[in-house]
């Protein structure tokens, strides 16, 4: 009788699909609501420090001195409340798994230094802000002497 099931099982998984997927050649995809992990785009981030605030489980650093963020992977509990909490919407969860670690670590990303021509251009952007809050302040100024 054992070997009849056996017989029936064999037979049945040489026409079916295989339960199994080979892993370094084929990546199974990402189950729905997966939250993934936490990507911060260094580029847009003020360091202002409201994510690190801001995790339940403490495991963001942010240092404006040193122009660093840093991030403990294995204790965060990939909650979302620190992307919801950044003002510049430069912090994402993206629906991946982590790359499994040897070691407990830190990753530690730097703010990237700005070039000539973005520091030109956010200089003429001050500027010119500051002179239009001057021309209306003038306008403003005008308009009340002579009511």
């Amino acid at each position: 009788m054992g070997s009849f099931k056996l017989g029936t099982m064999t037979l049945r998984s040489i026409f079916k699909k295989p339960e199994t997927i080979l892993y370094p050649v084929v990546e199974k995809s990402a189950p729905d609501g997966l939250k993934g992990h936490i990507e911060n785009d260094m580029a847009v981030c003020i360091l202002c420090g409201i994510c690190a605030k801001t995790c339940p489980a403490g495991s963001l650093r942010v240092d404006k001195a040193e122009k660093l963020w840093a991030i403990d992977r294995f204790g965060c509990v990939q909650c979302g409340s620190c992307t919801r909490a950044c003002p510049k919407s430069c912090l994402t969860m993206e629906p991946t798994y982590q790359k499994p670690s040897a070691s407990k670590r830190e990753d530690v990303y730097f703010k990237p230094e700005e070039s000539q021509e973005e520091k030109a251009a956010k200089e003429a952007a001050k500027a010119a802000k500051i002179e239009a809050a001057m021309k209306a302040k003038e306008a403003k100024e005008a308009e009340a002497s002579e009511a």
